[in-house]
C-alpha cells in the first residue's frame, strides 16, 4: 500500500470494511486455508469479534507500519496519552488522566493513571511514556510515523511512576493530542536502532505481544488473519468480546454476501447498491454513517521542488485562475453526490469536512454549477471557441487537458467521465486516462499531470490536512531522483504558509479555528482543489448478534475504525434471552481508506500518518 514517498503513505490511511462475528468455544482452530474457525464440541463459549479487511496489515511494528489497517491494530495494542472522544472528537483522558501546560509554556505535565500493568504483568508507568517519546525524538526510523508530534518537544522526563514531563521549544495545540503509541520499555529497550526496521513485533513461541491497549496480539498469519485476546489489564477494563480477529477478504462484495449468510456480522464503507440491498433484511441493521472524508478534482498549480525549481509537464492552462474557476463552475457536485455516490454524499466546498463543526468553513461567494457562467468566465479571459468546439487560449494554445482517474475505483471512473462531459460543454477537451494508484502516485509526485481525481480522510486536528498545501511540502530531489512531498496540487503561497505557522502555535482553540477558516477560504478562492463531495460511510451489521456499538461522533458517526477504540471497548454479544445468538462462523471486513491517507488514522497530527488518502479498498463494488 505504500511507496517510500511520504504523501503516498497518506493513501494507506484510508477507509475500512469491517465485519463482526461471534465464534463458539476456544481455542479457535484453523481450517484448510489456515483461517481461524470455530472449534467443535465443549461447553464453554468464547465470543469472537471478527473484522474483515481488504488491506492486510503491513507491519505490527508501530515504527514501520504505514497501512491504515496497521494503525487500527496499534490502537488496539497500545495506549496513547490522550484520546479523541467518541461524542465529538474533543480531547479526553487516555493513559494520562490529566495534563497541563506550565505557566511559562516551556513544558507540559501529564499525570499517568496509577497502578497499571502491561499485559505480561510488568508495571506500566510514566517511565515507559518517557522512554517512548525520547526514542522518537532521538530516533531515525522512529521519526517516520511520529516525528510530527515531537517536532516541538526537546525531551521527555519521568519524575516518578505517574508524572511525565514533556519539555517544548514553543507552545503548540498538538500537545493536547499526541498520538504516539506508548511502548513497554522492558521489551523495546532490547530493539536497538539497527534492529527496529526489521523487528516484526509478532507473537513467538505461543507468547502474545506485550501491550497495554484493550487487546493483545496472540497470532498472525500474513495475508490471512490476525487474532487478538482481550487484555484484562487495560485501564478501561477487559472488553466483553473475548477475541478480535482481523481476516483478509478480497473485496466488499464478498463481505456483504458473508453478512447475509450470517458468516459476517459487520460491514463498513459499503457501496450504495450493496447497502440498499441489505436494507430490510432480517437480523441486519443498516446505518448511513457520516464520515470525515472528501473527494476532489486537483490541479497542477505549477509543480516544483521545495526550492522552486520547476518539474513535470503540467499544462500552463491550469495555471490561469480563471480556467480553474470555470472548471469549478462547470462541476455539478449535486449530480456527483446523487448519481455516483447514490445519495450517500453531500456537495463539497472546503477541505475540512462539516463533521468538524468548529473548524469547517462554508465559504463566502460560493461557486454554483452554471455552464453559462463557466463559458462567460472563459470568454472574458480571452479563451475563444474554435470551429471544432474547443477553445483556444490568448496565446493560441488549444484547450486540451489530461484528467487522471483511478482504475481501482469505480466511483473515480464515473466522476471523471461526468467532468469530461461538462468541460466539453464549455470548450475544454479532456483526455481521460485511468491509471493505477501506484502510477498516479508517481505522476503526481513528478508533476506529470494536469488534473486528477482522488480524496482524503481528514483527521480531527486540522494541522496535517492544512500542511499539505504549504510550500515546504512540494517534492524534493535527491541524487537525481524526485521524491514526492505531501503536496499534490503544488499550491504555494507565502501568506498561507504564515497562517499555517500561526495556527500551529495558537493554543486558544477559538482563535485557532478562525485562522483555520481563513486558510480554507484562501484555498477555496484559489481553486487548487474542486472539492466534489463529502462522502458518507454506509455500514451494516448483524444486530441479532452484537449490540452496544459506540458511534463517533454521536449519534450519526462511524461504528468502527474510529479515532480510538470505543466500539471495541463497548460492544457486547446479544444475550440469548433477547432473542439473538452469540455464535456464528465467519469474519468481517474493514477496508481502510488511505491516507492517506495518505488516517490516515493512525492519527498523526502533523506527521506522516495524519491525513489519509482514500484508496481502492473503499471503492471496490
Amino acid at each position: 500500500m505504500r511507496v517510500s514517498r511520504r504523501w503516498h503513505v497518506r493513501a494507506a490511511l484510508a477507509g475500512v470494511i469491517a465485519s463482526v462475528v461471534a465464534l463458539p468455544l476456544l481455542p479457535a482452530s484453523a481450517d484448510e486455508s489456515g483461517t481461524p474457525s470455530p472449534a467443535a464440541g465443549g461447553t464453554a463459549e468464547k465470543t469472537v469479534f471478527t473484522v474483515g479487511i481488504t488491506q492486510d496489515v503491513d507491519s505490527t511494528n508501530p515504527f514501520t507500519g504505514i497501512a491504515a489497517a496497521s494503525f487500527e491494530v496499534y490502537q488496539m495494542m497500545y495506549p496513547t496519552l490522550t484520546d479523541y472522544s467518541a461524542a465529538d472528537f474533543s480531547t479526553v483522558p487516555g493513559l494520562a488522566e490529566s495534563w497541563e501546560e506550565s505557566e511559562d509554556q516551556t513544558y507540559w505535565t501529564y499525570k499517568i493513571r496509577p497502578g497499571l500493568t502491561w499485559s505480561d504483568g510488568e508495571p506500566l508507568t510514566a517511565r515507559d511514556a518517557a522512554y517512548t517519546f525520547n526514542r522518537v525524538i532521538n530516533g531515525d526510523i522512529e521519526q517516520t510515523n511520529y516525528g510530527g508530534y515531537t517536532s516541538t518537544i526537546t525531551r521527555a522526563e519521568a519524575q516518578d511512576d505517574t508524572t511525565l514531563i514533556l519539555y517544548v521549544k514553543k507552545p503548540s495545540p498538538i500537545m493536547y493530542q499526541l498520538a504516539v503509541y506508548i511502548l513497554p520499555e522492558h521489551i523495546w529497550k532490547d530493539i536497538d536502532a539497527k534492529k527496529v526496521k526489521s523487528y516484526k513485533n509478532e507473537p513467538e513461541n505461543g507468547e502474545s505481544v506485550v501491550g497495554g491497549g484493550p487487546y493483545v496480539l496472540i497470532e498472525r498469519r500474513k495475508g490471512e488473519y490476525l487474532r487478538f485476546a482481550a487484555n484484562p489489564a487495560f485501564y478501561g477494563g477487559k472488553p466483553a468480546a473475548d477475541e478480535v480477529v482481523f481476516r483478509v477478504y478480497k473485496n466488499t462484495d464478498a463481505i456483504a454476501e458473508a453478512l447475509r449468510k450470517g458468516e459476517v456480522d459487520y460491514a463498513n464503507d459499503l457501496s450504495a447498491n450493496v447497502f440498499n440491498s441489505l436494507a430490510n433484511t432480517d437480523g441486519i441493521t443498516t446505518v448511513p454513517s457520516v464520515y470525515s472524508g472528501f473527494n476532489q478534482i486537483a490541479f497542477n498549480m505549477g509543480a516544483a521542488l521545495t526550492d522552486g525549481t520547476p518539474i513535470g509537464d503540467g499544462s500552463k492552462l491550469v495555471l490561469d485562475p480563471q480556467v480553474r474557476l470555470a472548471i469549478a463552475q462547470a462541476t455539478d457536485r449535486q449530480v456527483l453526490a446523487d448519481k455516483v455516490y447514490g445519495g450517500f454524499a453531500t456537495p463539497g466546498t472546503t477541505v475540512i469536512p462539516p463533521l468538524y463543526t468548529n473548524l469547517h468553513l462554508e465559504p463566502e461567494n460560493q461557486v454554483a454549477f452554471d455552464l453559462d457562467a463557466a463559458n462567460a468566465t472563459l470568454e472574458a479571459a480571452g479563451y475563444t471557441m474554435g470551429d471544432d468546439g474547443v477553445r483556444v487560449s490568448p496565446e493560441g494554445e488549444r484547450m486540451s487537458l489530461r484528467l487522471l482517474g483511478r482504475q481501482e475505483s469505480s466511483e473515480s471512473q464515473k466522476v471523471v467521465e461526468y467532468v469530461k462531459d461538462w468541460l466539453g460543454q464549455i470548450g475544454i477537451d479532456v483526455n481521460v486516462r485511468i491509471v493505477s494508484e501506484d502510477t498516479l502516485y508517481e505522476k503526481v509526485g513528478n508533476g506529470d499531470f494536469d488534473m486528477f481525481e482522488w480524496g482524503w480522510v481528514v483527521e480531527p486536528d486540522p494541522d496535517y490536512q492544512l500542511s499539505t498545501f504549504t510550500c515546504d511540502q512540494r517534492s524534493t530531489e535527491e541524487d537525481g531522483t524526485i521524491f514526492a512531498g505531501l503536496s499534490d496540487s503544488f499550491y504555494c503561497d507565502e501568506e498561507y504558509d504564515q497562517l499555517y505557522e500561526d495556527q500551529k502555535l495558537e493554543t486558544d482553540q477559538a482563535k485557532r479555528a478562525e485562522i483555520v477558516k481563513a486558510m480554507q477560504q484562501m484555498l477555496y478562492d484559489s481553486n487548487a482543489y474542486v472539492v466534489t463531495v463529502y462522502y458518507d460511510n454506509p455500514t451494516a451489521y448483524r444486530s441479532d448478534r452484537w449490540t452496544n456499538f459506540t458511534p463517533q461522533p454521536n449519534p450519526d458517526g462511524v461504528l468502527l475504525f474510529q479515532y480510538g477504540t470505543w466500539s471495541y471497548q463497548s460492544i457486547e454479544p446479544v444475550s440469548a434471552d433477547s432473542g439473538g445468538s452469540t455464535s456464528s462462523g465467519g469474519g468481517v471486513n474493514p477496508a481502510l481508506i488511505v491516507i492517506g491517507v495518505l488516517v490516515a488514522v493512525g492519527l498523526v497530527m502533523g506527521g506522516v500518518l495524519i491525513g489519509r488518502r482514500r484508496t481502492s479498498d473503499d471503492d471496490v463494488e
